[in-house]
């Protein structure tokens, strides 16, 4: 009979696999993060509690707070802005448009300009907020 106890096995854990998924897991969310990138044009949002969030990359019509329109971040006057945003809106695919305007500009100018990126032929406006909170 044989009192000694039993002989105890090492238990070695390789850990190449780990790294290999761990790598594997760093590229994963380097490719799959987006990155926000802020217009020169420096506005104070609106803010909603019930804002959807766009992920595409429409044209995008800002409105400052001294009320001057840019068409991607290029100053053009109200009066043209139709005929600009015609042309950019022909190139388009998806001819949607993301309205920006600063909370201090007048709702007049607002459902000015709206009417005139509906007249330019866009089939989508979303009028850009920032979420409360």
């Amino acid at each position: 009979m044989d009192l000694r106890p039993p002989k105890k096995r090492s238990v070695i854990i390789s850990v190449t696999p780990l790294i290999d998924v761990l790598f594997l897991l760093l590229i994963f969310f380097m490719i799959s993060t987006t990155f926000l990138s802020t217009p020169a044009i420096k506005l104070e949002l609106p803010k909603a509690k019930h804002a959807d969030a766009v992920r595409q990359k429409p044209l995008v019509v800002h409105i400052d707070p001294s009320g001057a329109v840019f068409l991607n971040d290029e100053p053009v006057d109200v009066s043209l802005l139709a005929a600009a945003l015609g042309m950019k809106l022909q190139e388009s695919t998806e001819k949607a448009v993301v309205l920006k305007a600063d909370s201090r500009v007048s709702h007049g100018k607002v459902v000015e300009v709206m009417d005139i990126v509906k007249g330019a032929g866009a089939t989508r406006l979303v009028v850009s907020t920032k979420p409360e909170g």
